[in-house]
């Protein structure tokens, strides 16, 4: 059927295992550097199709990005002729269990651009959407799905996906990764069922739960692979924010912190915050809890905006956009090179409802859905 959201016409469905460590394993550039440096890593695998330009041998030949698409495009090939079974006109009802929720979704092509039907939850990096669009017009092909989450009305998504799974029986892909979430896919062809499950989708509103910058990438195509979830036991974690390379110690932050009148208190427990409004802050072994201030304009007040412009750029006198503030999902390993940790409470989902409501964006990286789908079980082509 036509419309915003449509099945994938020509895919392709993992038949063994999913070259690589999974793609979305990874936070920062650096940090995907490292992973291709390592032994057996920088070929073969979606993450080395999808950062060609950083490979060890196109660091090496000072290849960018646009001379290295023609490389990972090849690559992308030869890993769909190994690993991969071509698929046509296929929703994917997929399930996904693991210690940090369960998500029963469907992967499906959705227009990001359809007026008032995809809406951005985050503001975004412009250099990062550049590169991915880049990316996904040189390839053709999506290797990961953005996940939309509807504002309303998922409780009838989510049965009618049960029903679908159970009707449906084996799934054609069954991975458990390495957090202990499984993962489970089917495809469901023309025919009622697949007819009866777009037309649901046709008629929600969606908001982008994770993966912001592939949404505003996928705007040059005009074709987003998509996982459409409602859960049912969605989680949001915190993402946090270091500090490096400031060569600030805990003594001068503390004390320029309190010079702009936050209340700053030394020798806390070491826990991230389970509620908004302070934040736990981890430098030179100790632990600080910072009182953020109320800014007073906007409600509900986002504390990750409160920590980039108040307690980094005023009183740091740090560029929120520059090298020395980075982000950090809850659970990930801490820089080597980090001045400082600054821990910050989830993002309650009714705040990030409060904010569209409002036609509001919240501050780059804030929330951290989970859980999330495995990059890599089904490509699509744009």
């Amino acid at each position: 059927m036509n419309g915003w959201v449509r099945p994938v016409r020509t895919g392709w469905v993992v038949r063994d295992f999913v070259p690589g460590p999974d793609v979305d394993e990874f936070a920062e550039p650096d940090q995907v550097t490292a992973a291709l440096r390592a032994e057996g890593a920088s070929r073969g695998t979606l993450l080395a199709v999808q950062h060609p330009h950083r490979t060890p041998e196109a660091l090496a030949r000072g290849l960018g990005l646009t001379a290295a698409l023609p490389i990972a495009r090849a690559a992308l090939d030869h890993l769909r002729a190994l690993h991969y079974r071509q698929v046509h006109d296929v929703i994917a009802p997929y399930q996904v269990d693991g210690p940090d929720g369960c998500a029963h979704g469907v992967l499906c092509m959705v227009d990001p651009a359809e007026v008032g039907r995809v809406t951005h939850t985050e503001e975004v990096f412009p250099d990062v959407v550049a590169e991915r669009s880049a990316v996904l017009s040189g390839l053709a092909c999506a290797t990961s799905a953005a996940m939309l989450v509807p504002v309303s009305g998922g409780a009838a998504l989510t049965s009618l996906i049960g029903d679908i799974c159970g009707e449906l029986a084996e799934s054609v892909v069954s991975h458990v990764d390495s957090g202990g979430r499984r993962h489970r896919m089917w495809l469901l062809g023309k025919g009622s069922r697949q007819t009866e499950l777009l037309e649901l989708l046709q008629e929600q509103s969606l908001l982008v739960a994770d993966g912001n910058h592939r949404v505003a990438a996928a705007a040059a195509t005009g074709s987003l692979l998509a996982l459409v979830t409602a859960g049912p036991d969605l989680q949001i974690g915190s993402i946090h924010r270091v500090l490096a390379g400031t060569g600030l110690d805990v003594d001068t932050m503390q004390r320029r912190w309190q010079e702009i009148g936050l209340a700053v208190t030394r020798g806390v427990d070491p826990a991230p915050p389970r509620f908004p409004g302070v934040v736990v802050v981890l430098a030179g072994g100790e632990a600080l809890r910072v009182a953020l201030p109320d800014m007073g304009s906007e409600k509900p007040q986002i504390d990750h905006g409160v920590v980039e412009q108040v307690l980094v750029r005023e009183a740091l006198g740090i560029d929120p956009d520059g090298p020395s503030l980075r982000t950090l999902p809850a659970g990930r390993p801490l820089p080597a090179d980090a001045d400082a940790l600054v821990q910050l409470a989830p993002v309650p989902f009714e705040d990030v409802l409060a904010v569209h409501a409002e036609g509001r964006r919240m501050p780059r990286k804030a929330t951290y859905f989970t859980p999330k789908p495995r990059s890599g079980l089904l490509l699509a082509a744009l």
